[in-house]
């Protein structure tokens, strides 16, 4: 049986979009036995998406042969169960190659993140991300973010795009967004997803919610799945109390804690994997492992968030 499209499998997710970390081994090599572990447990956690070697997964710093090797795994992983979407990044040429490793490596779409360095015009942005739709037949969601800012009408071009089914938005500009989603909405015919790609997107979805950008990253999944699957039901079921009592007793206090360190968001989060007993490995520089204070205080901040969903039970 052939499976749905991209775009139907995602429209309605079950659960959270998992971005798993990339484990290495003790001397700092790849170890794809781990990474598939990890990729396994979150989707029996009832992921709904795993999108693999993405920010949370430290594309920044794998070989092109790492890459690939990665994204085969976390595909036999997943086993059709949920799609697997892959990164691509860095300059128009080589972000066309990372793409073709992921279609060769059997992905089901991918995450297209900035060019690396220059910040380019929109005119140029859009040849970028057009030469890497046509570069395969995976679908590709473009990443807003850093160096990679859209005006709608460069989003409505897009959308225009064949293969290019939706955007990931990590910069937070509620008021571009808005102004994005109604001209696609007016001047593109179907529908084009959107995505919460800001950091500790729980944070924030619930403004991204009323935009309705029901779609979301959430790198809490990687190492708190529970707290993860509860936010997700109560956000759609609509229960703003425990809402509000996840957000006050544990996702704010995450961020916080994410913000003390740079590359935080990357690492704090393959801490709390390490926590749960998957030894994933540290991360790779230019990232740096977080000071032992503050493992101590996320390991304390998930047992928190624990005993609010016991009192939620």
């Amino acid at each position: 049986m052939t499976p749905a499209p991209l775009a139907a499998r995602l429209r309605e997710p079950s659960g959270p979009l998992f971005f798993p970390v990339t484990a290495y081994g003790p001397g700092g090599s790849l170890d794809p036995d781990v990474y598939r572990t990890h990729v396994r447990q979150g989707v029996e956690a009832g992921a709904a998406a795993v999108f693999a070697c993405c920010g949370t997964g430290e594309f920044h710093a794998l070989l092109p042969e790492e890459f690939e090797a990665c994204v085969r795994v976390a595909v036999e992983a997943a086993g059709g169960r949920v799609p697997v979407v892959a990164g691509a990044g860095y300059g128009t040429a080589l972000a066309v190659r990372y793409a073709r490793l992921a279609a060769d490596a059997g992905a089901d779409g991918l995450l297209a993140m900035p060019p690396y360095l220059v910040h380019a015009g929109q005119e140029g942005l859009l040849r970028h991300y057009r030469e890497i739709a046509a570069a395969t037949a995976l679908p590709v969601i473009v990443y807003q973010r850093d160096n990679a800012v859209f005006t709608p009408r460069t989003v409505v071009e897009l959308a225009r795009t064949e293969g290019i089914t939706g955007l990931k938005d990590g910069l937070g500009d509620l008021g571009l967004m808005q102004r994005i989603v109604s001209a696609v909405r007016t001047g593109v015919p179907g529908d084009f997803l959107y995505f919460n790609g800001l950091p500790t997107a729980e944070q924030t979805q619930l403004a991204y919610h009323a935009l309705g950008v029901t779609l979301y990253s959430s790198a809490v999944f990687c190492f708190a799945p529970e707290i993860a699957l509860a936010y997700h039901r109560v956000l759609t079921a609509g229960d703003r109390a425990a809402l509000r009592r996840l957000l006050d007793g544990f996702y704010l206090p995450f961020v916080e804690l994410r913000s003390q360190g740079h590359g935080y968001a990357v690492s704090l989060v393959k801490a709390g994997v390490r926590l749960r007993g998957l030894d994933v490995g540290e991360v790779r520089p230019p990232l740096h492992e977080p000071a032992e204070e503050h493992v101590r205080q996320l390991a304390q901040l998930i047992e928190r968030g624990h005993a609010l969903l016991e009192e939620d039970a």
